[in-house]
């Protein structure tokens, strides 16, 4: 695995801050919350504890019609997957069949679970009019790479069989996620190709994590200040792949795949003051250039976790509408609009 130092100003040299203003407050409070992961915290297990022991949101979640939770068969010798099932409000979107989305939490694979994605999953639910899945793969470093992939892709074909049975369009299976989450719908989108299915609609990328090799301008802009961190990243990669891991391999490295042909079509979100933009931004080109099609949302001024805060910020909402319209446009309401370029924000 590449390692690189990150370039940091001169003391006395000032550093414009790329940051919209609304942004600033909540990057700042994120960050004092957040274990210092790879420096006083080495723990994953400490790590969890200190984020249980937050302050839980005194928002309102986003309503929905119901929410199930339940465990669907996993890998062959693996346990079962806990799944939490949102439907949407029929009042609000009563056509059915309606997309059925796969949605995998980020937390660098060694992080998070459905609780802390649960406003998440039921925004994409409200918003899109879709049935929304939201998978609890098992978590690094009690379970490494390609455990989390394995039971990723175990929950897809149980929605993809199951997706009549939950009002959805079998036609229609949509694999979600971000950061990590955002890498595993990737990788899973390769592996249903790789594997023969199942067919996999849309592909929609919140900020992803797709490339071990951490080597990008991205990470030596943003590596400190904006949040999420290089160190960071390189801690949960650590957890994830251990000492001798595959950090080559397509389905832990997506960006690394040598064939991107034949995948489905792609909403993928990027963020200008994230480690992680420069990967998401050569993913979606190189999707292009393999002849996908590809709706790239850009922000800026944003950050990664952005999407958490539609309350505060006008660009979470605007990028979360995006991505629910690009899943809507997989049911048999409308037919995907195909390719659009361009930034937002």
């Amino acid at each position: 695995m590449r390692r690189y130092e990150p370039n940091r100003p001169a003391p006395d040299q000032p550093v414009p801050d790329r940051l919209d203003p609304l942004a600033r407050p909540l990057v700042d409070a994120l960050a004092r919350g957040f274990p210092d992961l790879g420096g006083a915290v080495t723990d994953a297990v400490e790590a969890r504890r200190i984020l249980a022991a937050a302050p839980a949101s005194r928002k309102a979640p986003p309503g929905v019609g119901a929410v199930v939770d339940r465990t669907v068969p996993g890998p062959p010798g693996a346990p079962e997957i806990p799944v939490r099932v949102y439907a949407p409000d029929p009042g609000r979107h009563p056509m059915a069949p309606r997309p059925t989305v796969v949605f995998f939490h980020g937390g660098g694979y060694a992080l998070c679970g459905l609780d802390s994605h649960d406003a998440t999953a039921r925004a994409l639910a409200a918003r899109s009019g879709a049935v929304v899945v939201s998978v609890a793969y098992r978590l690094a470093p009690e379970h490494r790479f390609p455990a989390a992939v394995d039971d990723a892709y175990a929950a897809l074909r149980w929605a993809a069989g199951e997706s009549a049975v939950l009002g959805g369009d079998p036609g229609a299976v949509v694999v979600a996620g971000d950061s990590s989450g955002g890498g595993l719908a990737a990788a899973v989108a390769l592996r249903a190709r790789d594997t023969g299915g199942p067919a996999v609609a849309l592909q929609v990328l919140l900020y992803p994590l797709l490339d071990a090799a951490q080597d990008t301008d991205s990470y030596r802009e943003n590596a400190h200040g904006y949040f999420l961190t290089a160190a960071h990243l390189r801690w949960f990669w650590q957890q994830y792949l251990g000492a001798d891991g595959q950090d080559a391999h397509p389905y832990a490295s997506p960006l690394r795949a040598p064939d991107l042909r034949r995948l489905p079509p792609a909403y993928v979100l990027t963020a200008g003051c994230d480690p992680l933009r420069d990967e998401g931004l050569a993913y979606a080109a190189r999707l292009r250039a393999a002849g996908g099609h590809v709706t790239a949302a850009h922000f800026p001024r944003m950050f990664h976790g952005f999407l958490g805060f539609p309350d505060l910020l006008p660009d979470a909402v605007r990028a979360m509408t995006g991505a629910a319209e690009a899943i809507e446009s997989t049911g048999d309401r409308r037919k995907s609009s195909g390719e659009s370029g361009g930034g937002a924000g």
